[in-house]
């Protein structure tokens, strides 16, 4: 489905009797990719903003997930099982000419461009435990950014492009943390004996946005990264997941049970004036914003199965 941001308009793109998720806006606001098992497997497609023109882009006997757009538009990174196991592929944003970038026998997932567009981030078990790793957007030149007896994962660059945010369970819990694109100057980003995840990066790069059951259940905290000074932006009883910040920065978009089930809500970047955008009977989430921050994409089972919407 998608909406306005405020929560009006709400339209139904997909209509099929498997499940839709994943949706993942084009940087020009023209196009949303997702992942659908329609045709018995998960596959990758696309279609326009409004839900017309839906095209197959991937089409093979394995699993492919986690569409990421190139920042200029023209390239889709994704991970896919087709060869055995969990690789790094890229292809053209029309479904052409598709490049495998990683060859390892460990897991390598979570493709993630740079916002210049020169580098891809992504988590790989080729070394026994999941480390964060680089490389070119062509696949060359991948180097090892983390290295730790534990786990790193969910790598998030920074707008400038200069840094990455990720979770690790390297101190026996989850925190967050952060490193230079070049492996260089990693830094503990939060210390409690709790379970934190899910950073996102606030547009001007000043603050990431988490979540974390630090008091008791999941909430929503932002963190100032210069200086470490800590938010608390949502305070409920229930569960408040996959925070989304607007383009513009003004907003973030979430998802809660606080009702009952699971809704969609937005607040503002403070934490103040939350809304809810969805009501109905059944789950709604993974909010995903418009680059013109006009409009969230989410997905809802409103209708049976998993299926795309977007609001105004």
């Amino acid at each position: 489905y998608v909406m306005d941001a405020d929560g009006a308009n709400v339209q139904r793109l997909t209509n099929h009797a498997n499940t839709d998720n994943l949706p993942a806006w084009s940087p020009d606001g023209t196009q949303i990719a997702f992942v659908s098992a329609r045709d018995g497997n998960s596959e990758i497609y696309l279609m326009n903003a409004d839900g017309s023109n839906v095209r197959r882009l991937t089409n093979d006997g394995a699993e492919d997930i986690n569409p990421a757009w190139s920042p200029d538009g023209l390239h889709l990174a994704f991970d896919t099982n087709r060869d055995g196991n969990y690789e790094i592929y890229v292809m053209d944003a029309s479904g052409g000419n598709v490049r495998r970038l990683t060859f390892q026998d460990g897991v390598d997932g979570q493709p993630t461009w740079s916002p210049d567009g020169t580098q891809i981030s992504f988590y790989s078990g080729r070394d026994g435990n999941l480390e964060l790793y680089v490389m070119d957007a062509n696949g060359g030149n991948p180097h090892r950014i983390t290295e730790n007896s534990d786990s790193d994962w969910t790598p998030t660059w920074s707008p400038d492009s200069k840094q990455i945010a990720f979770v690790s369970n390297r101190d026996r819990k989850s925190d967050l943390y952060l490193v230079n694109g070049d492996g260089n100057g990693v830094q503990r980003l939060t210390d409690s004996h709790t379970w934190e995840a899910n950073p996102v990066w606030s547009p001007d790069g000043t603050r990431v946005a988490f979540i974390s059951d630090r008091d008791g259940n999941y909430e929503i905290y932002a963190l100032s990264v210069d200086d470490g000074q800590l938010r608390r932006l949502t305070e409920t009883r229930a569960e408040e997941w996959n925070p989304a910040w607007s383009p513009d920065g003004a907003q973030i978009a979430f998802h809660s049970n606080r009702d009952g089930n699971y809704e969609i809500y937005v607040m503002n970047a403070d934490g103040s004036d939350v809304r809810r955008l969805t009501n109905n009977m059944v789950d709604d989430g993974q909010p995903s914003w418009s680059p013109d921050s006009s409009q969230i994409a989410f997905i809802s089972a409103r209708d049976g199965n998993l299926e795309i919407y977007v609001m105004d």
